[in-house]
């Protein structure tokens, strides 16, 4: 299955908010917050955003601005973390990191980490465990011959801080959770969800793009939990599946416990395993279905997106 089949572009952000905007509600549960850029949106109309993603690099980020209701980094936070960031020690604390990047690098994402611990507060480590995972994303973009264009890594750390926008407060008690989705689902008392359906596939780092495997495992300090992450994760949204069949149970257990919710609204990406009349289904089985609405990216990704509202 490739990849353009499991991750929603960037492009559908116009096309998920248009059709947010349509319903009725004062409050959204998030159980996949993948990127928190949907979230920190549904704040500046006045929402109270509940955000949720199993991973700690996706839940860190959602943190950093939709819980946030406004802290700032400060100059003396930078200067904490950026202290001799570039100093090599007796070992890598994180070997892992070798495997995503050059050993002068590896050296500055390890340095880092340890030093975001002396940040106290959390949103302070969030915003800037952020900024790093930023700066990581951008390291990853240069191959061999762009190389030598690269800026400095610190220097890329604070301009990405000094250009970052600060974290909206829209007075509401907004929330971030790290669980499985179907324990936040259960337990998120919002008037509308907004659900973008993992692929049907296998689970864990495979399911996930390359930034969010070495995010993930530069946050964790190392490889070693993803056995663990995906046993977890068996017989669980976004965990491993082998039928269509399995995939449409998991799918129906989940949405059985947003009964609560008057409103969802499922994402779905055509062309994959499971269909989106299969979907419709097992949605219908448990609440009437309201709306299909699609749109279509084949020139752009060769998928089309589908929102079903419920």
């Amino acid at each position: 299955m490739s990849k353009q089949s499991i991750f929603t572009p960037r492009s559908w952000l116009a096309f998920e908010l248009n059709i947010l905007r349509r319903q009725d509600y004062r409050s959204v549960a998030l159980p996949f917050t993948s990127n928190p850029t949907l979230g920190a949106y549904l704040k500046h109309g006045d929402v109270r955003v509940l955000a949720n993603d199993p991973l700690q690099s996706a839940w860190t980020r959602a943190l950093a601005i939709i819980q946030n209701n406004g802290e700032k980094l400060t100059d003396e936070n930078i200067n904490a973390v950026l202290e001799d960031v570039y100093v090599p020690g007796n070992r890598l604390q994180n070997p892992a990191l070798r495997n995503w990047f050059s050993e002068t690098d590896s050296w500055w994402f390890d340095n880092i980490r340890r030093n975001l611990e002396r940040l106290e507060s959390p949103f302070a480590f969030a915003m800037a465990a952020s900024l790093v995972m930023a700066v990581g994303d951008y390291v990853l973009s240069f191959g061999e011959e762009t190389r030598d264009l690269r800026q400095p890594l610190s220097n890329v750390f604070r301009r990405l801080w000094t250009s970052s926008p600060e974290a909206f407060n829209n007075r509401q008690n907004n929330g971030c959770q790290n669980k499985p989705a179907e324990d936040f689902i259960a337990e998120s008392p919002a008037d509308l969800m907004f659900l973008r359906l993992p692929a049907a596939g296998s689970g864990g780092r495979t399911a996930v793009l390359d930034k969010a495997v070495w995010r993930e495992e530069w946050l964790r300090g190392g490889d070693d939990f993803w056995q663990d992450f995906e046993s977890s994760r068996l017989g669980k949204l976004g965990g491993p599946v082998e039928t269509k069949s399995q995939y449409l149970k998991i799918l129906g257990d989940a949405m059985a416990k947003a009964t609560h919710i008057k409103t969802w609204a499922i994402a779905h990406v055509e062309g994959g395993l499971v269909s989106t009349q299969e979907i419709v289904n097992v949605i219908s089985a448990i609440r009437r279905v309201d709306t299909i609405y699609t749109k279509d990216f084949t020139e752009l990704t060769g998928t089309r997106a589908v929102i079903i509202t419920a």
